[in-house]
């Protein structure tokens, strides 16, 4: 089984990356997923089109929404929710986790 990748995307002082975050460690409590932060040099080109917090499983929006129009901007819609996010972890079964 391949193992699934979740990424957390934000920048400091988002008001709803902590949120993102906190729905990420009840779902993944082995804190199986990548954080990158916007403003960091380490963070890969191809997260820098996404607003802040995204939560991509296997490298697609949780929301459906993609990419943006790459500045730092929180997203719209705030952080996703939980719902949203079990939904993606469950279509891509090889993800681990305890919370479903």
């Amino acid at each position: 089984m391949n193992e699934r990748t979740v990424d957390l995307i934000y920048f400091d002082g988002c008001p709803n990356a902590g949120a993102a975050r906190q729905t990420l460690s009840a779902l993944l409590p082995d804190g199986s997923w990548r954080e990158w932060v916007l403003s960091s040099a380490a963070t890969p080109e191809r997260f820098r089109r996404y607003g802040s917090p995204t939560v991509l499983v296997d490298g697609r929006d949780v929301t459906g929404e993609g990419e943006g129009a790459g500045a730092m901007a929180c997203r719209a819609d705030g952080a996703p929710s939980r719902e949203i996010i079990q939904a993606a972890l469950r279509t891509h079964p090889g993800t681990r986790s305890t919370a479903f």
